[in-house]
């Protein structure tokens, strides 16, 4: 990925609540003629690898997990908030429109996980991941023939993190007074991308 030094995030710890919060992306491989992509829901643990690890599935007619076996680098792209920069929300006649964005790229080698066992965690903890927030959150509680025919429909895969690339493109190569404009501009239609832009000015970050 073009990362421009000033647009370059590094913090490991900011990664990484990145990938907590954006969990659903699109996985890259390379197939028999072209780029092959699936988009799914990733579970992200910090603890397993120097980058952490992370878990997903696909459907079993989805062709892209054969693709694994080759052991080729594969990449998972998650985007977060994004939105148009309009140039009259700076003081310089002379810009042009731009688009403010935050993404972070993960590289490494899936491997399907082959014990059911393991399998029926992946599945029962991203189920309890997501349903956590519903005042009475739907249980993995079913029939277990039934659960067993649903798994035997998909793959599971892990993919241990060998690299992470951030960028945050978020107007810093704009002055203080012109982000402060951009900021203000965006507050209501694309409040998630100004707090970006608000918590990178506080704390000082060259990206």
């Amino acid at each position: 990925m073009y990362i421009p030094e000033q647009f370059r995030e590094e913090d490991t710890t900011k990664l990484q609540a990145f990938l907590r919060e954006h969990s659903f992306g699109a996985l890259v491989t390379r197939g028999d003629d072209a780029p092959f992509a699936t988009h799914m829901p990733f579970l992200y643990d910090a603890g397993r690898g120097v980058n952490g690890m992370l878990q997903a599935h696909m459907a079993r007619a989805n062709p892209q997990w054969r693709a694994f076996a080759s052991e080729q680098e594969a990449l998972v792209i998650f985007q977060g908030p994004h939105a148009y920069i309009s140039p009259s929300w700076y003081d310089v006649a002379l810009s042009v429109p731009t688009w403010n964005y935050a993404v972070v790229h993960a590289y490494g080698i899936p491997r399907i996980i082959e014990d059911s066992q393991l399998l029926y965690n992946h599945l029962k903890t991203l189920i309890e991941t997501h349903e956590a927030r519903f005042e009475q959150p739907w249980t993995f509680e079913l029939p277990q023939d039934y659960i067993e025919k649903m798994m035997r429909g998909v793959v599971g895969f892990t993919l241990e993190i060998t690299r992470l690339e951030g960028k945050f493109k978020m107007s810093q190569n704009r002055t203080q007074a012109e982000q402060e404009k951009v900021i203000a501009a965006l507050q209501d239609e694309h409040k998630d991308v100004a707090e970006i832009m608000i918590e990178l000015k506080e704390n000082s970050y060259s990206l």
